[in-house]
């Protein structure tokens, strides 16, 4: 896999045309979700031609957002979500505005699991914003340069770079990091400390469960599962999350979706006032 830290100072350098009609704490607000959109968009890649074939053949009827529709495209895709568009990033880089565009506009194209993700990140008025600065064209233009393809950057290199990305972001609002995740060296502590090495349970192939109430982009949660299957390949761990800062919720619930961990959640909310697993 790639170093990281090129795909964050590639991403970084996109962030940079925002200046002006952004300041740099509000960086954020586009470069997470256009990200994540990034990822969605390469992992479908492959399979998309089959998924508009077996969308364009529907009835109207059939075609309505729902379940239905969604349990059928995704297994086409291979996936737990899919986009039913006719677009990808190459053609936004065509006509950007159809990102958002009625009927048939990007996100509204993503299965509901991915369309409520980026009504966290609230992005939508963002697009309008950028469009109306004149950068939206080369936003969508730059992000079609980042390969970011599970087969080029898999799942731990794509937690490093949000994490990267989100320590940058908050130095420019002048936050704290920790806010929104825990540093990789104190997650690989605590993991060590719930499942210590040599622990003769974990070394057979069992599965296990875990709760984050605070799990933030998820980092603590995903560190475990590739902890525990270190010790044994067989070992599957269920993780579940809830986490009430928006953006980081919509980074946590976009990675476990690309993992396809079915038996496993994350949901928004805050736990203390509101749990969803009590």
């Amino acid at each position: 896999m790639s170093d990281h830290h090129y795909y964050v100072n590639f991403i970084w350098q996109i962030a940079d045309l925002l200046r002006g009609p952004y300041r740099p704490a509000e960086y954020v607000r586009v470069m997470l979700p256009l990200t994540v959109l990034r990822r969605f968009d390469c992992v479908l890649e492959s399979t998309k031609p089959q998924v508009l074939a077996a969308y364009n053949s529907l009835s109207d009827k059939d075609r309505e957002p729902g379940p239905d529709l969604d349990e059928r495209l995704n297994k086409i895709a291979g996936q737990r979500f899919h986009n039913h568009s006719d677009l990808n990033f190459q053609e936004l880089k065509k006509s950007p505005k159809r990102i958002t565009q009625q009927p048939d506009g990007y996100i509204s194209g993503f299965s509901a699991n991915v369309r409520q993700i980026f009504e966290r990140f609230e992005f939508t008025p963002e697009i309008a914003r950028m469009e109306d600065a004149h950068i939206l064209y080369l936003i969508i233009a730059k992000f079609c340069d980042v390969d970011l393809h599970p087969d080029t950057v898999d799942n731990i290199g794509m937690g490093k770079i949000f994490e990267e990305l989100i320590r940058r972001f908050n130095e420019a609002a002048n936050e704290t990091a920790g806010d929104h995740f825990t540093p990789r060296e104190v997650i690989q502590l605590m993991v060590d400390l719930l499942f210590p090495p040599g622990d003769k349970v974990l070394m057979v192939a069992d599965k296990f469960k875990l709760l984050d109430p605070t799990c933030g982009t998820g980092g603590m949660l995903f560190e475990a599962q590739n902890h525990l299957r270190a010790m044994h390949q067989e070992n599957k761990l269920q993780v579940f999350g809830q986490d009430v800062n928006p953006r980081s919720y919509a980074i946590a619930a976009s990675d476990l979706l690309m993992k396809g961990n079915e038996n496993s959640a994350i949901r928004y909310g805050d736990s203390l006032i509101d749990d969803q697993y009590g």
